[in-house]
């Protein structure tokens, strides 16, 4: 009999099941990650080393402090824009000898930009960098590139406190006003303190406004109320796009369902993300007062009780009632395991626009401290969760799109201190090394005219910095 050869994956199906049991049991190590291979495909015949090859080809293993060095030398030399972008905007800070540690941002499958825009398009720079967009054609200054609606939005306190007391619109946020037509305005199905602009607002509102209704759910009003008195601004966003999940992605036969779950849930997984043990690890000793784990502890607990477990049985019948079918396993461990919940609390915090919106397009933007576009909410009466992204200069053709993460105002150290504090680390972009080498040279200059004295009294960093840009390396 011909000896049958042991059955070997290609290597998309391996690429497929690494990037699944990764996502599920994201601290794993290579060796542990293909120990579950095997385990979860006993007729497969893989070796240790393919897996970390598959592995490596998806970026899902950390860098040696060595080649991230090198990695940044060459961003740094070849691109105007933060040397830790949305890609790594959790790097450790360079120097520190520890493995750099990143987020896992993906791409978004099938997205049709030509929806949002025909002007730009999204670029998969490298490991490291990640996305980001880039102008298909010419861009002139003050063109509006685009516009977008959250996908999901956590309003910023003062409208989330007009939205409790049914003074603004409870899906896009909108103030209501003198001017508002109020025989439009519409109230919730379940006769909670939710008003809504009009009917309209209110039917899209139904992928999220239920699960976090205290009529409807009442178990969700502990998380909220403890947010809204922490001000924690991402665990209010998390508790509102685990509403929309949650909605959205329950199990279903029915094929048009199913592929809408899909989808969402590939959306979800796109965004930047990086656990809040990272974040703290790392950079939140520099960030001053942030949530600490008794603090995460208490909120996951809030969150099961909201979505999950609720105590009482009477909550737990109305839960029910709005989660009628089971949820996809990867869709729940995504969701309802405590690591997935730090994740995902990081996955908030590393992309929610200033006034509180998740925004799937806006989300692709880098930071430069010399940003082309600026965002804006222009639509104030009619839809004030709406976003427009406008050219400050002409764009040309494969120019990358940056906004910036702090107020590019402030002076060098200012600004990379501010993107130190939330883990960014210290910013080289071209406007950064420019302005560093001035101060120093403007210190030199009144040093050698006998100028104040605290001049004189360079910081070691001072003197190590001033040296590098002698000798050309910064």
């Amino acid at each position: 009999m011909p000896v049958v050869a042991p059955p070997s994956p290609s290597d998309q199906d391996l690429r497929a099941a690494v990037v699944s049991l990764k996502s599920i049991h994201p601290t794993l190590g290579i060796a542990k990650i293909h120990a579950l291979l095997l385990e979860t495909h006993p007729d497969w015949i893989v070796s240790e080393k393919r897996t970390k090859k598959a592995l490596q080809s998806e970026g899902l293993t950390l860098q040696s402090s060595q080649s991230t060095a090198q990695s940044v030398e060459r961003s740094v030399a070849t691109s105007d824009s933060l040397a830790q972008t949305k890609a790594s905007k959790a790097s450790k800070a360079s120097g520190s000898g520890v493995n750099n540690i990143f987020p896992s941002s993906k791409l978004i499958p099938n997205l049709d930009i030509s929806k949002y825009s025909t002007k730009i398009e999204v670029k998969h720079f490298n490991k490291k960098k990640g996305k980001g967009l880039v102008a298909k054609e010419k861009i002139l200054a003050g063109t509006p590139v685009w516009k977008e609606d959250p996908y999901v939005v956590a309003a910023e306190w003062e409208i989330y406190d007009l939205q409790q007391s049914g003074q603004a619109c409870s899906f896009c946020t909108t103030p209501f006003s003198s001017t508002t037509t109020t025989s439009l305005i519409t109230s919730c199905v379940a006769s909670c303190h939710a008003r809504f602009c009009n009917r309209l607002c209110r039917d899209r509102s139904a992928r999220t406004h239920p699960l976090l209704c205290p009529v409807q759910n009442p178990a969700s009003i502990p998380l909220l109320q403890w947010a809204r008195k922490a001000e924690w601004m991402a665990l209010h966003a998390l508790a509102c796009m685990t509403s929309r999940v949650m909605t959205l992605c329950q199990d279903s036969k029915d094929s048009k369902d199913a592929k809408v779950a899909e989808e969402e849930w590939r959306t979800v997984t796109s965004f930047a993300t990086l656990s809040m043990e990272d974040r703290a690890k790392y950079h939140f000793h520099k960030a001053g007062n942030q949530p600490d784990s008794d603090s995460w502890q208490e909120a996951f607990k809030l969150y099961m009780q909201a979505f999950r477990e609720p105590p009482a049985l009477q909550d737990q019948k109305k839960l029910a009632r709005l989660v009628k079918r089971p949820f996809r396993a990867d869709v729940s461990q995504g969701l309802f395991q405590y690591d997935a919940f730090l994740r995902n609390l990081g996955k908030m915090s590393l992309n929610l626009e200033a006034h509180g919106g998740l925004y799937v397009l806006h989300s692709h933007l880098n930071h430069s401290c010399k940003p082309n576009i600026s965002i804006r909410h222009l639509e104030q009466r009619t839809a004030l969760s709406r976003i427009t992204a406008i050219s400050m200069r002409d764009i040309e053709p494969g120019e990358e799109l940056f906004i910036t993460y702090v107020n590019p105002t402030m002076s060098v150290e200012q600004r990379r201190d501010e993107l130190e504090q939330w883990g960014f680390g210290r910013c080289e972009c071209a406007r950064c090394v420019k302005e560093e080498r001035e101060e120093i040279e403007a210190k030199s200059h009144m040093v050698g005219e006998g100028g104040d004295e605290d001049l004189l009294k360079f910081s070691q960093a001072d003197l190590e910095r001033e040296l590098k840009i002698g000798l050309g390396v910064i």
